[in-house]
């Protein structure tokens, strides 16, 4: 199909394509090496019983490892059919009250999500970001690009709690700190989003904190506010106004879809929009660092005692585990 004359020249139909090609590719590559390593674990079994051979017992040992990790990597996929989960992710992390303290948590929070997609080769581009006034951030959005990085990502979205000894506090105190990740996907043409030029105002400002030549000498920031709704979004990442218009109009679309899609989940379960206050009572998970070691998913129950892991970045099995608690129906 890249042969066809053309192709190249509509190059947003093309990389929707390439995306497609790329996902089935994977998904081929998957199922194969599924396959692959099943019929191997069973000849080196036989070979392990029948000739009393212990190296192929021990080389299977390590075969079934691998055949689990494809296998639920499999198992992930097949319960990511929601119809915009392929897309890529845009990602908003705030601080919540607190200071200094949620703000270093919100820095926290967007290094572990960064770190998961570096550990996934998925690559990370900040729209708008806000520095705390003594650390960390206040807020943060960021695009995350990658195959399905919406379908695994959407499971980080909700409150998140930290209780640790506060390295900001001189007398060694335990605080606890929150801080909210919210994911939307990043919408293509084929999912409309009309917005009208009437319920929007566009600002420009001259972009803030550190940049490259240009970035902040001009007013090249934009901020964007939708009346019926209410949501308000800005980028200044990029050096051109144009830019910045065209990504934060991208964000705004893919917030106004979301809301769109939580209203009707909202109508079908006859429940309240699950947005809460960034506060006690309303957590998705939390984070102990002290007096022991924790991490518990309060949706799914999972929970693990590598809580370093899991700010590195070691989110997978959470992801799987809401996925399968999502499957059976909350």
């Amino acid at each position: 199909m890249e042969a066809l004359e053309g192709y190249w020249e509509d190059t947003d139909n093309a990389a929707k394509i390439q995306k497609e090609k790329s996902i089935l590719e994977e998904t081929v590559f998957s199922v194969k090496k599924v396959e692959d390593l099943y019929e191997e674990f069973f000849i080196l079994t036989d070979f392990a019983t029948k000739d009393d051979d212990e190296s192929s017992a021990l080389e299977a040992f390590g075969v079934f490892d691998n055949f689990i990790k494809y296998y639920s990597e499999l198992e992930k996929k097949a319960l990511l059919s929601g119809e915009v989960d392929p897309n890529n992710a845009i990602v908003s992390i705030n601080a919540g009250a607190g200071g200094t303290e949620s703000c270093d948590w919100a820095q926290m929070l967007y290094r572990m999500v960064t770190r998961w997609a570096e550990h996934r080769k998925f690559s990370c581009q900040i729209l708008d970001q806000q520095v705390g006034d003594s650390a960390g951030i206040k807020s943060v959005t960021f695009m995350v690009n990658g195959n399905f990085a919406y379908g695994l990502l959407k499971s980080e979205s909700g409150i998140h709690r930290l209780v640790r000894i506060s390295p900001f506090d001189a007398n060694k105190r335990r605080h606890t700190s929150f801080a909210s990740i919210f994911v939307v996907p990043e919408l293509d043409d084929t999912i409309e989003i009309k917005i009208e030029d009437k319920d929007i105002k566009i600002d420009v400002f001259r972009a803030g904190g550190a940049g490259g030549q240009g970035v902040n000498t001009t007013d090249s920031a934009v901020r964007i506010t939708h009346f019926p709704s209410g949501i308000v979004v800005t980028c200044q990442n990029e050096r051109s106004q144009v830019q910045n218009k065209a990504q934060a109009m991208k964000v705004l679309k893919s917030r106004l879809y979301d809301r769109a899609m939580a209203e009707k989940r909202a109508k079908e379960k006859e429940i309240e929009s699950e947005k809460k206050e960034i506060g006690w009572g309303s957590q998705i998970r939390s984070y102990v660092l002290h007096p022991y070691k924790l991490v518990k998913d309060h949706r799914t129950s999972y929970e693990v005692s590598t809580a370093e892991k899991v700010l590195d970045g070691d989110l997978d099995d959470f992801m799987a585990a809401y996925l399968q608690w999502m499957a059976c129906g909350d």
